[in-house]
């Protein structure tokens, strides 16, 4: 049952999961949101966002003290790795720093607020190479500066749960929707595909490699996940961790086929050497089991109909619709 009275802030409210989690939350009946970006916010979005930039310590303070939340759901990030690469100086910043920042603000100001960390199923890197789902248990063993940034700020705020700080970690495993960046895979196939329906590219899809296997999840689950875990928030132990996942690895080539079979047009598929990570682990799957039994969540989207939501959203954008 929702939690009467929530006061809900949600840090990089502008972004993929941001904009779907704030709506959601909006929603609920009795609930107050203020949703945060650092800079302008998504074109796509309608919702007013107030302005945050989680490495100043001192805004931080004063939006955490005027606002004077129940929950805080911390988004604010890079949203992908190669966006990461490119500025690793930021990344730390955002993703350490930026987490230290509110969970101290917290600590001072609303100690009895429940802080969400959001990491990612990355996190876990190396550990993935024995082929089998990963727990919360699992070790954490990053191979990149984005997935070693999100673990330094999950096990730093573990740590401050010794403090007395009230969290829980999340750890979404890939996941993906209607209206995610091209920058992904899903939706690069799915809009590479639409602008040849549309007549406005060569028949041909570029793509990386297509036998990594990885677990996704659709963004509304995730979504739905976090949204499980305020909701039973005074419930759960403050050092809680829950992995967001699916349990089952699908070949990256099988969506593009799934995608292809939507579509009516020939096209021709090619690798594309600029889209092979230089580093890549095979098999990718996570366990959420202990989601199931502690927030009673599971994925209610089959991956066939996030497939086609996302093909049908870049119709739309086409006009082919």
């Amino acid at each position: 049952m929702p939690i009467p009275g929530k006061r809900v802030l949600v840090t990089g409210a502008g972004g993929f999961v941001g904009r779907l989690l704030l709506h959601t939350l909006k929603s609920q009946e009795g609930t107050v949101v203020r949703g945060t970006t650092r800079g302008r916010a998504n074109p796509d979005s309608s919702e007013a966002l107030d302005l945050l930039d989680v490495t100043d310590e001192s805004a931080v303070a004063r939006c955490i003290a005027t606002f004077r939340p129940s929950h805080i759901v911390n988004l604010a990030g890079v949203s992908s790795l190669a966006v990461s690469e490119a500025d690793v100086n930021s990344t730390w910043s955002v993703h350490l720093h930026g987490t230290l920042n509110i969970a101290r603000a917290v600590l001072r100001e609303v100690p009895e607020c429940t802080l969400l960390v959001i990491g990612s199923g990355e996190m876990y890197g190396s550990t993935a190479l024995s082929g089998r789902p990963l727990g919360e248990t699992s070790i954490l063993a990053p191979i990149s500066e984005y997935a070693a940034s999100k673990a330094a700020a999950d096990l730093a705020v573990g740590a401050m749960t010794r403090k007395g700080l009230r969290a829980v970690r999340l750890r979404p495993f890939n996941h993906t929707g209607p209206g995610q960046s091209d920058h992904f895979v899903v939706p690069s196939f799915a809009s590479q595909i639409v602008a040849i329906e549309a007549g406005v590219s060569d028949p041909v899809i570029r793509v990386g490699n297509l036998d990594a296997e990885r677990d996704f999840v659709d963004v509304r689950d995730v979504v739905g996940a976090y949204v499980a875990a305020i909701e039973r928030s005074h419930h759960l132990p403050s050092d809680s961790i829950f992995n967001v996942a699916s349990g089952s690895a699908t070949r990256i080539g099988d969506l593009l086929s799934g995608l292809l079979a939507l579509s009516s047009a020939r096209i021709r598929v090619e690798q594309d050497p600029d889209r092979v990570r230089p580093i890549e682990i095979r098999r990718y799957v996570g366990s959420a089991e202990r989601a199931r039994e502690v927030l009673s969540w599971k994925p209610r989207y089959a991956l066939s109909e996030t497939l086609k939501d996302v093909y049908e959203f870049y119709r739309r954008r086409h006009g082919l619709q």
